[in-house]
């Protein structure tokens, strides 16, 4: 049983969210953010108006369709042996979708239909004229712009993952119920294959709604710190990059429009990439060898450039010092030759 409600703030809209409750990397729900949205007001007439609001700006373009059996129980998850996905992908128009969704609400036996992470901009222009939000930040001059994208869909659940993102996830239609656990739980969590994967990250092989203690014990020490946001219509919830959460999406109909960031440059790696290199340089070599290397990168990584470089002269820092454009492309070029050899 999960006992903590994450912190929530009212009184918040669209242009004053502080930044003050980015930089705590806390979860945080703000009760009614967008609550002013049209797509909202519309969704809070009837189902069938919000629909019709959003066809108004589609403009035919084909995206990513999600067909989940109704045996799945709208869980996109794994076949027996977590080697396939347990739902087919198709491409196909919003619009029909949309439908789709509408026509099966009613109809438990009928299979489920899910759009994720559909960019707004590229399949509804003018969406985001009318319904918006402005992200605080401080953000390095090459940092990437807001990635702003709607999920539309029946009762679904998008099983527990993390984003290496910045999010805040705004409830438009219907209502949907984030479990948040902070990164230090990813044991506990029993995180699956690294491919295929539902959205293009790891995802935690526990089935919430009927966990298998036996197989999964410490999933128990999860839900310890683990908390919960339910959200209406209008609400928003920051995550935080690296958080897992776990969404379930509890009504007929539902839409989301969540927001992703990175202040970061855009010409860093992925951290992903890091990890794949790491498993290929060190994961199996020996106990202590690996020992070393994880000082290595708490010198080099973990503490910050700063820890690194502060003894050694400006002119010989080279890839120690925070990295600008031109060096992540030595640094790329670097590494692409070594590994080539």
């Amino acid at each position: 049983m999960i006992l903590k409600k994450i912190k929530t703030l009212h009184g918040i809209n669209t242009h004053n969210i502080p930044r003050d409750v980015i930089d705590s990397a806390e979860p945080v729900i703000f009760k009614q953010l967008v609550g002013d949205w049209p797509l909202v007001q519309a969704g809070r007439t009837s189902d069938k108006t919000s629909v019709d609001y959003l066809k108004s700006f589609y403009n035919g373009v084909p995206t990513v369709v999600c067909k989940i059996p109704a045996e799945n129980s709208g869980r996109m998850f794994y076949n027996d042996n977590c080697t396939k996905l347990n739902y087919e992908s198709f491409k196909g128009r919003i619009d029909e979708t949309l439908d789709a969704i509408l026509e099966g609400a009613c109809q438990p036996n009928d299979p489920s239909y899910y759009i994720a992470s559909n960019i707004i901009d590229t399949h509804l222009p003018g969406l985001r004229g009318e319904n918006d939000l402005q992200i605080p930040r401080e953000k390095h001059s090459d940092a990437m712009d807001e990635r702003v994208s709607i999920w539309l869909g029946g009762a679904t659940t998008a099983t527990c993952h993390f984003d290496a993102l910045d999010n805040i996830a705004c409830c438009v239609a219907g209502a949907r119920r984030f479990t948040l656990f902070p990164p230090n739980q990813i044991s506990n969590l029993y995180p699956g294959p690294l491919e295929p994967t539902p959205g293009g990250q790891v995802i935690s092989l526990v089935d919430f709604k009927n966990p298998d203690v036996q197989k999964f014990p410490r999933f128990q020490d999860a839900l310890l710190v683990a908390q919960v946001a339910d959200l209406e219509p209008g609400d928003a919830l920051y995550i935080p990059s690296m958080w897992w959460h776990h969404v379930e999406s509890l009504a007929p109909y539902n839409i989301l429009v969540n927001y992703w960031w990175d202040d970061a440059p855009a010409f860093l790696s992925s951290g992903m990439n890091a990890l794949y290199m790491a498993m290929l340089s060190i994961r199996d070599k020996s106990v202590h060898e690996r020992k070393g290397w994880q000082q290595l990168f708490n010198h080099y990584i973990f503490n910050g450039a700063e820890t690194a470089n502060n003894y050694i002269p400006v002119a010989a820092q080279g890839f120690l010092k925070p990295l600008e454009r031109i060096d992540s492309r030595k640094l790329r070029a670097l590494l692409i030759n070594k590994l080539n050899r």
